[in-house]
């Protein structure tokens, strides 16, 4: 193991992030019937920590040539989930595993990655038109089986691995301007797809005082939180929302919010900088990568990452709506957890393959 050439700005950095969020999951939850989650996110922080260590160690190359095995078991796992996961919130997402719910999607999400990025790391520098169509399908089929969850959020974070495999891949300027009128076309079958609560997720982004208590009240409560917090922030294990419980699911999906109400403008300007700083050692790592794919999947990670983030505090803030994506390294979940320190630590693999002989 070579420690010594770890990324240890990029891990520190990653691990400030989730101890901030283990901080704030014990401050938003103190007194409810949630007080306790904090302490099962140290133990996922700590598995994220190992599975880190353990992906380090795994050479990229092998991960990339068994790539079509693992899509195939990501596959099988989705359709396993749909067959005998646990139902949840009438969605089928879970699989109980010694105690824990685990989220087969999150981890697809590392195994899309990595076969997006062999195809188009393999692939011509001008993509063909048959190429552009297999890495959708290849896309298609794991997002295709996540929307049966149904998990729309989760399904949607698999496109910008997709759009970013790609792009750099060689995606032609009218190539894209193709599949953006198709993706267009497509919205109206979208919305007819789309379950009633999903419906009313979106009616409540556009509108949502014409529902305070229903529909738009996720938004309203999170937006009047996020003023609340100020410059500075009301503290603390003090935020008025929050305290209240006003504020749905504080430690999850709106734990920026929650955040926000305690620590200010200037607490979330700095959490955001965090993250930017986070975003921006992983494409630099992305630059120094050995050789083409690895650039990609580290890339790949980069994506889906910047695309949480960007939802995530979107529709906290009303920008965006409700999509069920929480945000990474702070929301309160152990699936999201590991799976990202699982993709930094093959970011950390591919790092230390620039130092091998």
């Amino acid at each position: 193991m070579r420690f010594r050439d770890f990324d240890w700005l990029l891990i520190g950095v990653a691990l400030l992030i989730a101890v901030i969020g283990i901080a704030e999951i014990h401050s938003a939850t103190i007194g409810s019937k949630f007080a306790s989650v904090w302490v099962r996110q140290v133990y996922y922080l700590l598995a994220g920590v190992l599975l880190l260590v353990v992906m380090s160690q795994i050479d990229y190359k092998l991960i990339l040539e068994s790539s079509p095995w693992l899509y195939v078991i990501s596959v099988a796992g989705l359709i396993g989930v749909l067959v005998v996961g646990q139902a949840i919130f009438h969605s089928r997402r879970w699989i109980p595993v010694a105690g824990a719910h685990l989220q087969v999607s999150e981890f697809v999400k590392l195994v899309i990655i990595v076969v997006v990025a062999r195809f188009c790391g393999e692939a011509r520098l001008n993509l063909a038109w048959r190429d552009v169509l297999s890495v959708s399908a290849l896309v298609a089929v794991p997002a295709g089986l996540v929307l049966l969850e149904p998990d729309l959020g989760t399904a949607l974070t698999y496109i910008p691995v997709a759009v970013v495999g790609l792009w750099l891949g060689g995606l032609r300027w009218r190539q894209l301007g193709w599949l953006t009128l198709a993706a267009a076309l497509m919205l109206p079958v979208a919305w007819h797809g789309l379950h009633p609560y999903q419906k009313a997720r979106l009616e409540g982004f556009m509108q949502p005082q014409s529902d305070p208590l229903g529909s738009g009240y996720q938004v309203l409560q999170s937006k009047i939180a996020v003023g609340a917090g100020g410059v500075w922030g009301q503290g603390m294990a003090q935020g008025s929302q929050t305290r209240g419980e006003f504020l749905p699911v504080p430690h999850t999906d709106f734990i920026f919010a929650a955040f926000s109400e305690e620590y200010g403008f200037v607490g979330a300007l700095v959490l955001l900088g965090l993250y930017l700083l986070l975003l921006m050692r992983l494409i630099q790592n992305a630059q120094l990568a050995p050789d083409r794919s690895a650039g990609m999947v580290v890339m790949g990670v980069v994506a889906v990452l910047a695309f949480h983030v960007l939802v995530n505090v979107g529709m906290v803030v009303g920008l965006m709506p409700v999509a069920g994506i929480p945000l990474p390294l702070m929301s309160s979940g152990g699936s999201s957890l590991l799976f990202t320190f699982a993709a930094l630590g093959l970011v950390m693999n591919i790092r230390m393959a620039r130092f091998v002989n």
